[in-house]
């Protein structure tokens, strides 16, 4: 990136937010003694300006860090909160220390929810996203826009259904706008003094749909669940790299003489699993790769009966019923000419399986293995 950023201060630092935007980056990295780095379609660039100093940067936090954070971040040296630029928007920040010092993580939200068509998701998420109740995963690792796809079937509920909408985030990520819809935003610290506390509450406070940020422990689970069992729709990320990790991910958080009970509770109310991974386009931008499991009665039989290691299989002979794999994903990406073979081969699960579907050969081998 060739813009410079002069001086230093708050002005400055604005600056070198601007210049990010402005270029398209999606997040931001600051540290003491090194150069301001931005992630651009998965790069990382430098900024050109001075280096930044350690009393700037204690400056910055002390400016941008909110009221609500401190404590926590002096308690803790790190800490997570929403960030409001004027005239550019809202950045999920992470102020951190490194080395004694702080440093700054910081992700560009952008302003508008992308539809499904924008974001490259495929048509059944739209099915997906008019459950009425029920649990609904969004999966993957950090960075592959599990949030992103999430606020998209947030705002597809909000614009399509009369329905009272409650999150509960750490940090909120993107403001939403009543259409259909009434949205209330919670952020933990701010809002509700944790997630086990909001999620406490969130029962009386007459939901329909029920989003939280991410699942992280077994009270987040147990909560989802009971709301769910009471005709509520929940939806919420995980971080798994794929759907059928995503069921034994979850009975992890639970202690093992509870876990029987929790795996059929969750057989009945899971609706589905969407699990992504972020592949470069031929134009070099970046699509989801999107790997798809619902509750079909073939799943939910395999999760009553702890057969997990089945569920890939059904996953891959279920695309009659709008299941897909990574594999079959990104074979149709490919074959719709937004990949190419060696991008869908480096995100592969098994590359030479695909290797094979590119040939034009296929194995039968899910229909064998659940048989």
């Amino acid at each position: 990136m060739a813009q410079a950023v002069l001086g230093f201060g708050m002005e400055s630092f604005q600056q070198y937010l601007s210049a990010a935007v402005q270029a398209g980056a999606s997040d931001v990295h600051v540290k003491v003694g090194g150069p301001v780095v931005v992630r651009l379609n998965r790069v990382l660039i430098e900024v050109q300006g001075p280096t930044p100093t350690e009393a700037w940067i204690n400056h910055v936090v002390q400016t941008i860090v909110p009221k609500h954070a401190r404590e926590r971040l002096e308690r803790d040296r790190e800490v997570d909160f929403s960030y409001y630029a004027p005239g550019l928007g809202r950045f999920r920040t992470n102020v951190f220390q490194q080395k004694g010092t702080f440093a700054l993580a910081m992700r560009f939200v952008k302003t508008e929810v992308a539809t499904f068509e924008e974001l490259g998701l495929r048509p059944i998420i739209k099915t997906i996203a008019e459950e009425h109740r029920g649990i609904i995963l969004m999966a993957g690792t950090t960075g592959c826009g599990k949030s992103t796809s999430l606020a998209a079937i947030i705002q597809y509920i909000n614009k399509h259904s009369k329905k009272h909408i409650i999150t509960l985030e750490d940090p909120i990520e993107f403001v939403f706008e009543d259409q259909q819809s009434v949205i209330e935003q919670r952020e933990v610290g701010l809002d509700t003094n944790s997630f086990s506390e909001g999620l406490k509450h969130v029962l009386r406070q007459d939901p329909d749909v029920i989003m939280i940020g991410e699942m992280r422990d077994a009270t987040s689970f147990a909560a989802a669940i009971s709301a769910a069992d009471t005709g509520h729709l929940v939806l919420s990320t995980l971080h798994t790299t794929n759907c059928a990790q995503s069921v034994g991910r979850i009975l992890d958080f639970f202690k093992a003489d509870e876990r029987e009970q929790v795996r059929r509770q969750l057989a009945g109310t899971l609706k589905a699993v969407v699990c992504q991974r972020m592949v470069t386009t031929v134009t070099g931008g970046v699509t989801p790769a999107q790997e798809i499991m619902l509750n079909t009665p073939t799943v939910r039989k395999l999760i009553e009966e702890n057969r997990l290691d089945k569920l890939a299989a059904a996953i891959e002979t279920g695309m009659d019923d709008g299941m897909r794999s990574f594999n079959q994903d990104l074979f149709e990406l490919v074959k719709e000419r937004r990949v190419t073979e060696k991008e869908a081969l480096s995100k592969a699960s098994n590359p030479q399986a695909l290797e094979m579907n590119f040939k034009g050969i296929f194995l039968d081998e899910g229909r064998r293995i659940l048989s």
